[in-house]
C-alpha cells in the first residue's frame, strides 16, 4: 500500500474567479489574485491499495456519497491516468474550518488531494503541474498549490492555466479575519454559480473592468498599500455578488448576518480602523487588515450578533506533505 498525506490552505481571492471559458477543464474567464490562509486548512491522506474493489472516500469522518464522492473519484481517475495505474484508493480528508460555507473548502481539499494522491501514486509533479491538476478538480484549488500571494493565469488551454506565486507569505503581514455567520452548507455551489454567470447582464461589464483592476491590485500588493488594495477588493467582491444575483436563476448568498458584519466594518473604518471586507461565494465575511489590528478586529467581530466563529489567518504557505497520516 502506497500512502501519502498532504496539507493545503484555503485561499481568499482579492480578484475573484467567477465564470468559466471551459467548464469541463475549469478554464476561467479571467485571471484572479489571492492569499493563502494559514488557519483554514485541509489535511488529506491517500493510499492506493490493491486489495480494494472500489474507492473509499471519507470526508470529515463520514463516508462521502453522491456528488462529493463523484468529484473525488473523478480526480483520482485523473491521477490514475497520469500514473498509468488502475488501483483503487482509500481517501480520508478533514478540514479545520466549516466546509461548503464559502470559505474555499474545495480549494484546500483538491489541492491537498492532488498532492497526496500523486505522491501516493509514485508521481512527483512540479508546482505548475500540480496547479494544473488541482484546477481540474476545483478551479480555485490551483491557487492553493503555491504559497503566499498568488495569481491564477487564466490561460487559453489546460497547459497554460495555472497559478504562480506573486510574493511569499512573509512579504506582507496581512491578516484575514473570517467572521463566520453561517456554518450551513450553501444551497448553490460554486460550480453551479460559474455555469450561471454568463446569463447575467453585468458579467461583460465586470470582465471589461478587470484588466485595470488586476493591475491596480498587483501594484497595491507590491507597495503594501492596504487602503489601495481594500478599495479594489471590496468593489470586486460586490461585483461577483451582483453577477450572481442577476444570473438566471438568481443566486443569493447574502444573509442578514453578512450585511451586519459589512456595515459594522465600514463603521470601524470610518472611525479610523484599517479594515476592508471581501466575500467569497457564501454568507461569511473576510475582514482584511494588517497584523497590528487583527486581535482588536477579531474581538469586536465576536460581539456582532450572528457571529458563530472568528478565524484569524496570516498568509499561508504552499501545499505540502506532512508525516502524520489520518489512517
Amino acid at each position: 500500500m502506497n500512502r501519502a498525506t498532504a496539507l493545503a490552505c484555503a485561499n481568499i481571492a482579492f480578484i475573484k474567479y467567477w465564470g468559466n471559458r471551459d467548464a469541463a477543464l475549469r478554464l476561467p474567464l479571467n485571471n484572479s489574485i489571492s492569499m493563502n490562509l494559514d488557519h483554514a486548512t485541509t489535511t488529506t491522506t491517500v493510499a492506493f491499495d490493491a486489495t480494494l474493489n472500489d474507492d473509499e472516500i471519507i470526508i470529515g469522518g463520514q463516508a462521502a456519497n453522491d456528488a462529493p464522492r463523484a468529484r473525488v473519484v473523478a480526480h483520482l481517475d485523473r491521477v490514475r491516468a497520469l500514473a498509468h495505474i488502475e488501483t483503487r484508493a482509500r481517501v480520508h480528508s478533514q478540514n479545520n474550518f466549516p466546509m461548503g460555507a464559502g470559505i474555499a473548502s474545495s480549494a484546500s481539499a483538491f489541492a491537498a488531494l492532488s498532492l497526496a494522491a500523486t505522491r501516493a501514486a509514485g508521481l512527483e509533479l512540479s508546482e505548475r503541474e500540480l496547479s494544473i491538476l488541482a484546477r481540474q478538480g476545483s478551479g480555485s484549488a490551483c491557487r492553493s498549490i503555491p504559497g503566499g500571494f498568488v495569481e491564477w493565469l487564466a490561460g487559453t488551454e489546460s497547459a497554460n492555466s495555472y497559478a504562480v506565486p506573486l510574493a511569499p507569505p512573509t512579504f506582507w503581514d496581512l491578516r484575514d479575519v473570517i467572521v463566520v455567520v453561517s456554518t450551513t452548507e450553501k444551497r448553490v455551489g460554486s460550480t453551479d454559480g460559474h455555469a450561471a454567470a454568463p446569463t447575467s447582464p453585468f458579467l461583460a461589464t465586470r470582465l471589461a473592468a478587470l484588466p485595470a483592476r488586476l493591475a491596480h491590485v498587483r501594484r497595491a500588493l507590491f507597495a503594501r498599500d492596504l487602503a489601495a488594495l481594500g478599495v479594489a477588493l471590496e468593489q470586486d467582491a460586490l461585483e461577483l455578488h451582483f453577477v450572481a444575483m442577476t444570473s438566471i436563476p438568481p443566486i443569493y448568498y447574502w444573509s442578514p448576518g453578512m450585511v451586519r458584519v459589512i456595515d459594522t466594518a465600514r463603521t470601524w473604518r470610518a472611525e479610523g480602523l484599517g479594515v476592508y471586507f471581501t466575500l467569497d461565494a457564501g454568507p461569511n465575511v473576510h475582514l482584511i487588515c494588517e497584523a497590528k489590528d487583527a486581535d482588536q478586529i477579531a474581538a469586536r467581530a465576536r460581539a456582532i450578533p450572528d457571529t458563530h466563529q472568528v478565524i484569524i489567518n496570516a498568509p499561508g504557505g504552499a501545499a505540502r506533505l506532512v508525516p502524520e497520516h489520518l489512517f
